[in-house]
């Protein structure tokens, strides 16, 4: 892949078909984790893709649904499969909405930001919400050490690192930047109040621990 726009631009009429469209497990899990905290009216899908969060968002909004991505051919799939959302082109880290939504999320994209890239899309999506609205988006919990996905992930993000070092422009995706407390930091700098709670419907592990969380950034209702 030559670069993260042109790499999903040649992925895109195959996407929904590879692992790495977002399973429809979480997003009506995430739903459903969602259904008291509305209503909502306005939805917006950060990193959209083909549209798969658009499902989330049709179930929870009444009002118009929007997706955004930078990707053209992964709009195109986006608007076949969903005529009636609106889709917009731009680039997340400078997000061309204001007050607009009462609801955004985001699944399967804060890997494609590098660390220091995190303040400018979360601050977008800050601008972007009305005030009270809600930006949310799932997120695991840590790996085991010794568990096979903790050395696949280890591994994957060595090797992009070592492809990215010596290939340009790079493809960023990395499984192993976006720790909860890291985000929960960021999240706040740029004005948001964070909880989280369990998504149930992912299941626990033996501990009782909830295999995911959705991270509920919500901007406070005396802000703009």
């Amino acid at each position: 892949m030559s670069s993260v726009e042109r790499g999903y631009d040649l992925l895109a009429p195959k996407f929904d078909y590879t692992p790495f469209r977002t399973p429809e497990t979480i997003l009506g899990a995430t739903a459903d984790a969602l259904s008291g905290f509305g209503p909502f009216s306005q939805g917006l899908d950060v990193c959209c893709g083909t549209g798969a969060g658009m499902r989330v968002l049709t179930r929870l909004c009444q009002g118009r649904i929007t997706g955004v991505d930078f990707s053209a051919g992964m709009l195109a799939q986006a608007r076949g499969a969903h005529p009636d959302a609106t889709w917009v082109r731009a680039d997340a880290r400078a997000l061309p909405f204001a007050d607009g939504f009462d609801l955004a999320v985001t699944f399967g994209a804060l890997g494609h930001f590098l660390p220091a890239e995190r303040p400018a899309l979360f601050d977008g999506v800050y601008r972007a919400l009305r005030p009270g609205g809600l930006f949310t988006f799932p997120i695991g919990a840590p790996l085991s050490v010794t568990s096979v996905g903790y050395w696949a992930t280890l591994g994957f993000d060595v090797a992009m690192r070592v492809r990215n070092a010596v290939w340009r422009p790079p493809f960023v995706m990395y499984y192993r930047t976006t720790p909860l407390p890291a985000l929960r930091d960021d999240l706040t700098a740029a004005g948001f109040t964070v909880t989280t709670v369990a998504v149930t419907g992912l299941g626990r592990h033996r501990d009782g621990s909830p295999r995911c969380r959705l991270i509920l950034a919500r901007k406070p209702a005396d802000r703009h």
